[in-house]
């Protein structure tokens, strides 16, 4: 099935390093899982980690190959490259699991192995 244009306009988001744009798309209460961390409650909050992340990173890109939807789902799978501060990357895949509330995120579940992205040496 094609990718929404919500989809790609979530990821560009993203990408250009714009936490506020990416709040946009979640409800007041969303919840927000990155990997193997901590849930993050609340628009606000997932917003902070988000730009804590970005920070953390020099860039990010999403390529995104496949997305399913259902009436308050969709799932989305791709591939992440991170670019580190010394410009090295690491590029790995991801999929993505967004489950909907009046057209916004309520739980926004990252499922990517980023385990390689702060090693050093």
């Amino acid at each position: 099935m094609p990718t929404p244009n919500w989809i790609r306009e979530l990821f560009q988001t993203i990408d250009n390093n714009d936490p506020a744009g990416f709040a946009s798309f979640l409800t007041p209460d969303a919840s927000f899982v990155f990997a193997n961390a901590e849930p993050v409650r609340g628009k606000d909050a997932a917003r902070e980690a988000v730009a804590g992340f970005l920070s953390s990173i020099k860039a990010i890109r999403h390529e995104v190959f496949d997305t399913w939807q259902q009436p308050d789902a969709v799932i989305c799978h791709g591939r992440v490259t991170y670019t580190r501060h010394d410009s090295s990357q690491l590029s790995v895949p991801f999929a993505n699991v967004f489950k909907m509330r009046d057209g916004l995120i309520r739980d926004y579940l990252i499922y990517v192995d980023a385990s390689e992205l702060y090693k050093t040496g």
